[in-house]
């Protein structure tokens, strides 16, 4: 179960640096947070997963999947408020064009 419960924190964090590597390199605040967004959700999840293994059957089993439950259902509509005040205040995609 250890290996499992590693295997899993590992991939989550690949996903998670990845994310912030996206950060960095992505031209606009669109392609920023729809790219932070996808890879942010999938490696907490993972991360999560992983310590709900590690940890097993228990109360702090429980606890995790309540965090795991919340994330999951809360980090797209975070992507997507971000977005949209973004969008509203006037933020501009690229050069020349307009949102």
């Amino acid at each position: 179960m250890t290996v499992l419960a590693m295997g899993l924190i590992v991939l989550g964090l690949f996903f998670l640096v990845v994310g912030s590597i996206g950060m960095l390199r992505l031209p606009n605040v669109f392609a920023r947070a729809h790219a932070l967004s996808l890879t942010d959700s999938l490696g907490a999840v993972l991360v999560l997963a992983g310590l709900a293994v590690y940890q097993g059957l228990g109360v702090n089993f429980l606890k995790i999947m309540v965090v795991l439950g919340l994330v999951y259902m809360l980090n797209p509509v975070i992507g997507h408020a971000t977005i949209r005040a973004a969008h509203r205040a006037g933020v501009r995609s690229s050069e020349g064009e307009s949102t």
